[in-house]
């Protein structure tokens, strides 16, 4: 898919991402109009395969001649091109050691899952590693963290909000291990209840986990 329309950002990205539905998410939140380049092979080590971001990762946006590297730094561009200004929670408003360590270990996961996806499911290396092992403990226990404190972190968010970056982050976090079959989920029912919700939003609607079909 190619657009020369200045006005259309180019998210070149993955349907199946979790750091990719971040920033579709908030594409679609903020009202700015976009169009998704697929990255089909991951295991590609050249560049040009990942819109020239030279750390082999996604996503990316590239508009009117600038590119820009990373989930976070494409959810803060599209935020300074929306009309009207939304208002958006970053993770420097934070001001509690709980908000702030929630943020960090959804970071974490959403970093751990790549981890043990691309490792024992691209790569089919042993799951049984101790990298892998450790990787899945940690996993586990920052669900287990942010499902026993999600309620407080987020009584404690400013208020009122349009959109904050940990929830969206969180969502599609929760979201993309029940599409991939990561972790089992039963045991962290206050995510699963957060992700529920955040699932009504017609963004969430708009931007379901799929695997995007091969060129041709």
């Amino acid at each position: 898919m190619c657009n020369d329309d200045p006005k259309i950002v180019r998210i070149s990205g993955r349907s199946s991402s979790h750091f990719t539905r971040m920033t579709l998410i908030f594409a679609h939140e903020l009202g700015v109009p976009f169009e998704l380049a697929p990255i089909h092979d991951m295991t590609v080590v050249d560049p040009e395969a990942y819109a020239d971001n030279p750390a082999l990762k996604l996503p990316s946006l590239r508009r009117a001649g600038s590119l820009v590297f990373g989930a976070e730094n494409i959810c803060r561009t599209l935020a300074e091109l929306a009309d009207p200004k939304p208002r958006i929670v970053w993770p420097e408003e934070l001001r509690t050691d709980a908000a702030r360590n929630a943020q960090e270990l959804v970071w974490h996961g959403m970093a751990a899952q790549v981890q043990l996806i691309f490792g024992t499911v691209v790569c089919e290396l042993p799951a049984d590693n101790l990298y892998f092992v450790k990787g899945r403990r940690g996993f586990e226990g920052a669900l287990r963290w942010l499902d026993g404190h999600l309620a407080s972190v987020l009584g404690g968010f400013p208020a009122p909000r349009d959109l904050s970056l940990f929830e969206v982050a969180l969502f599609c976090l929760v979201d993309h291990v029940a599409f991939r079959g990561t972790l089992a989920l039963a045991p962290y029912p206050a995510l699963l209840g957060f992700t529920e919700a955040f699932a009504r939003r017609p963004s969430a609607q708009r931007t379901q986990y799929r695997f995007d079909p091969p060129p041709g």
